[in-house]
């Protein structure tokens, strides 16, 4: 499994209780400071339960998605763990944050983005599984290619590479290091899977095109300018440790043992947002 690090929406006990991954701690920040912020019309932006766990999730998934936070704190990012801002309009980062949670979770219902497959005579000899950028295409094998990939398909990324190279390096063959193990349990083949990749491939396609159109919307680069849309706090990074809104422990006031792990994070909430 790669390296990385998970802020899940929901964690589950020991009992396999499912509880809310979001701390009550992170839920009143929220609520305050937009309070603060818009006044008589909060009941209106926030709804009648206020701002929620859900609205929260929704807003940080976008936050992380947005170019302009990802480019002015890159340094940040590469030393510590991230700091959530408090957007002026959080309504509509919590509304792209929503899209792009349907979009990703339901990558696999996705409708297949119409790409043009090309065949060969005769069978496969050889798995190649590359993508080439340039040609807007996909080799599977020697006999097979997909054609038609949009630029902007290649734009969505996971981690360094584009989620569509992410599919194309999970399901190469790889011969265990082990003897025994590439001897007896070393069964998997690309060709038994081919179809199913080939779908795969195409829904993928699909979702980058539509997550890069909902990115663009919060900003794009134009050259060697990003074009910015909305308004947004340029001090934001001194407001909201990330790891303040998520824990793995129970977040009741009463928990000492998440009372004594807030305590170690640094102190910044006493700070003016």
């Amino acid at each position: 499994m790669e390296k990385t690090q998970c802020l899940p929406r929901y964690r589950y006990t020991d009992g396999g209780e499912r509880v809310s991954n979001v701390t009550e701690w992170g839920i009143r920040q929220f609520n305050d400071h937009y309070r603060q912020e818009w006044g008589d019309a909060f009941d209106k932006q926030a709804g009648p339960d206020g701002i929620t766990a859900e609205d929260i999730f929704a807003y940080t998934y976008a936050v992380l998605h947005d170019p302009v936070y990802r480019h002015d704190y890159r340094a940040d990012l590469l030393r510590e763990f991230p700091r959530l801002p408090f957007y002026h309009d959080f309504h509509v980062w919590r509304d792209m944050g929503r899209e792009l949670l349907e979009l990703h979770i339901g990558f696999e219902q996705a409708e297949p983005y119409p790409l043009e497959r090309v065949d060969l005579e005769g069978e496969p000899r050889r798995v190649i599984l590359r993508a080439d950028k340039e040609k807007g295409a996909i080799v599977l094998d020697d006999k097979t290619r997909l054609r038609g990939v949009p630029p902007e398909a290649w734009e969505y990324q996971l981690g360094s590479r584009s989620a569509l190279e992410w599919v194309l390096d999970q399901y190469r063959e790889r011969k265990p290091r082990d003897p025994t193990i590439a001897e007896r349990f070393n069964t998997y083949r690309f060709a038994d899977h081919k179809e199913r990749v080939i779908d795969l491939l195409r829904r993928v396609c699909a979702v980058s095109v539509k997550t890069v159109e909902i990115v663009g919307r919060m900003a794009y680069w134009d050259g060697e300018y990003l074009v910015v849309s909305g308004d947004r706090d340029k001090r934001e990074w001194t407001n909201m440790a990330l790891a303040s809104m998520f824990s793995r422990h129970d977040a009741s006031d009463d928990d000492p043992e998440y009372q004594a792990w807030l305590a170690s994070l640094p102190d910044i909430r006493d700070g003016d947002h």
